[in-house]
């Protein structure tokens, strides 16, 4: 018993230690490749655990090679806007201007029950008042509503409602998001432009979100 007892307690401090070291985040918000590290290490370990002949030894270096692994994968990702695209996929968006992507949902399997349940729980009960529905990476939706139909702030009282569209990502970590260009309706000449105003090149920016309009926010690499 007590050598069960001292195997489950390994294995354990082992399993938070490489879930630590990934830097994950909750269920749902993890990427596929995430998700799939995640339930072959809780695999391995019940494994060990039920198997007593089995060394805890073996079971410990199989997960310390799955975590490494996944962070030398995550930071290839993270420097790399093609193996970003391999892992994670793209973002999509499934509703514009308050019409469906029908094609689109078709090839991303997602019906319309489906989308009307992620809509309701989001407080949407209207798909005409959605501006943009966008499909994230990780399964889930983000939306944004119409002008007229968002909650009004401070800054909002007096003004008119105008269309600035969604402040999408046009540069991430140095490298050019060209779904993001899209969505902003701009292109590289304009983006370098604004650059140019700040003084920057695309390797100095860590993050850039830009929308229709030309409102944009800049962050610089440390």
């Amino acid at each position: 018993m007590w050598v069960s007892i001292i195997r489950t307690a390994i294995l354990y401090m082992f399993v938070i230690l490489g879930l630590r070291l990934m830097g994950k985040r909750q269920i749902g918000h993890m990427q596929p490749n995430e998700l799939v590290i995640t339930i072959l290490i809780s695999e391995i370990a019940t494994m060990a655990i039920q198997n007593l002949t089995q060394p805890v030894l073996l079971s410990v270096l199989t997960i310390f090679i799955l975590v490494s692994l996944e962070i030398i994968i995550s930071f290839i990702a993270m420097k790399s806007n093609i193996m970003r695209k391999i892992l994670n996929g793209h973002s999509a968006v499934v509703i514009k201007d308050g019409v469906i992507d029908q094609k689109l949902l078709k090839q991303l399997r997602l019906t319309v029950s489906d989308l009307m349940e992620i809509l309701r729980q989001k407080d949407v009960f209207n798909i005409e008042q959605v501006q943009y529905a966008i499909l994230e990476t990780n399964g889930s939706i983000s939306v944004l509503l119409k002008p007229e139909n968002r909650t009004a702030t401070v800054q909002d009282v007096g003004a008119s409602n105008q269309d600035t569209g969604i402040p999408a990502l046009v540069i991430s970590d140095g490298v050019v998001i060209n779904e993001g260009l899209k969505l902003a309706e701009t292109d590289t000449k304009k983006l370098k432009h604004i650059l140019d105003t700040h003084r920057l090149e695309y390797q100095d920016v860590f993050l850039m979100t830009l929308d229709r309009t030309g409102n944009h926010i800049i962050i610089r690499k440390e």
